[in-house]
């Protein structure tokens, strides 16, 4: 028994159906739009599991500022840190324009996300500061924490007043310590889809000394009144002193950013060390991510269709007697009571026999007994899409109750 083998038995059920599952996907060549399209096998997969919220992926302005850029300069340009060669007119640019758009004094380009959550953690923070983070933060937010040198606090997810006595802890902590707190949430929570409480955080100010900052890595872009955010569209932009984005989600890139005070950023600049040691952004990619901001910025049609798509999706499943939960975003979850082995049966008979493919969430991400299909919809998603998976939800879901996936195995077309 090989590595891969070992790995993939300790994982059981979905650890196969992931290792079956891997290195059989080709998208269509399309001009224009791309569509929400694989190849799987030969076959043609509807897909709600794409980093593509707006669109842009494939949009002709966007595929033709990248093909230009990346003859014109390489995909080596800039050849070093942005410390020492790695610098460019460009760089400065897109992080002036997105310091200004999610309302900011200045912002600073990371390479990752999530390296660069991990890294911009590590940075703000030494032994005498005390953590307070939301318990269902995202693992690059988990894994900043345990790099925290000092103490750290978690409290229930988006409870205000379990907030509030942590941040009680933190500062009796801190008044010791001479220290500082960080509190740290997110400003969508991409497994449930639910808002942090931003504003609530921010009026926690009133009582107590701390920063917060939020990760909003599916709500740049989607949320606001202009896309700028989460916290746009929770009205507490000057309450959030640093605003972490990134590009995967929305911009359909790779890559993320920092906005913060000018303070801020520049010790982020001059202190992270993943960023100090590591080679700049290439330059087609950030000459690229400029128009994907111009557009994200200048056609307020890409969002608009986007949540035209997520409510067409979310309202019929609604009528249709599925739980979504507590989601008040495009982050669509589907719950279904059934075991592991369901689960898999479930997500198998889906793609294999219905052609959709979409994200499966099990225990221990989610209590036993229950299993997540987690859609992520977008703005090249039609509402012909949106029919062909509420009707395939629908059979799929009978055949659940049924007692279908626990008594044989699918069968595939």
């Amino acid at each position: 028994m090989d590595l891969f083998d070992k790995i993939s038995k300790n994982m059981g059920p979905i650890g196969q159906h992931q290792k079956m599952a891997h290195g059989y996907f080709a998208f269509p060549k399309l001009e224009g739009e791309i569509a929400p399209h694989m190849k799987f096998r030969g076959k043609d997969h509807l897909v709600w599991s794409l980093n593509n919220y707006l669109g842009l992926a494939n949009h002709p302005e966007v595929r033709e500022a990248d093909a230009k850029a990346a003859a014109e300069y390489g995909l080596a340009y800039p050849m070093g840190a942005r410390m020492m060669s790695g610098n460019s007119n460009h760089h400065e640019a897109l992080e002036k324009d997105l310091a200004e758009f999610v309302g900011k004094q200045d912002a600073f380009l990371l390479n990752y996300g999530y390296q660069g959550m991990v890294s911009i953690i590590d940075t703000l923070v030494d032994r005498n500061d005390v953590i307070v983070y939301d318990a269902e933060s995202h693992a690059c937010i988990i894994d900043g924490v345990r790099l925290h040198m000092g103490k750290r606090f978690v409290y229930q997810h988006n409870d205000i007043e379990s907030c509030r006595k942590q941040l009680e802890r933190a500062t009796r902590l801190t008044e010791q310590t001479g220290g500082g707190i960080l509190v740290i949430t997110e400003g969508v929570f991409g497994m449930s889809g639910a808002q942090g409480k931003l504003k609530e955080i921010v009026a926690l100010k009133q009582e107590f000394k701390f920063r917060l900052l939020i990760d909003d890595a599916h709500g740049f872009g989607t949320m606001g009144k202009t896309g700028a955010g989460t916290h746009e569209a929770q009205d507490c932009i000057d309450g959030i002193d640093v605003y972490f984005g990134t590009f995967a989600k929305s911009m359909a890139g790779i890559g993320a950013f920092v906005a913060s005070s000018e303070e801020i950023v520049n010790y982020l600049r001059y202190n992270m060390r993943s960023q100090t040691f590591a080679k700049s952004l290439p330059m087609p990619m950030v000459v690229g991510l400029r128009k994907r901001l111009e557009l994200l910025k200048n056609c307020p049609e890409l969002r608009e269709k986007l949540w035209t798509i997520a409510m067409a999706l979310q309202n019929g499943l609604r009528e249709r007697g599925f739980n979504l939960g507590v989601t008040n975003t495009m982050v669509t979850p589907v719950f279904l009571q059934g075991e592991l082995n369901e689960a898999t049966a479930v997500t198998m008979d889906l793609r294999e026999n219905y052609g959709i493919f979409c994200s499966i969430v099990v225990y221990p991400v989610i209590p036993k007994g229950l299993m997540e299909l987690r859609i992520i919809p977008t703005a090249a998603h039609t509402l012909g899409d949106v029919q062909t998976t509420l009707d395939a939800f629908s059979e799929v879901s009978e055949k659940l109750k049924s007692g279908y996936y626990k008594e044989q195995n699918v069968v595939v077309a």
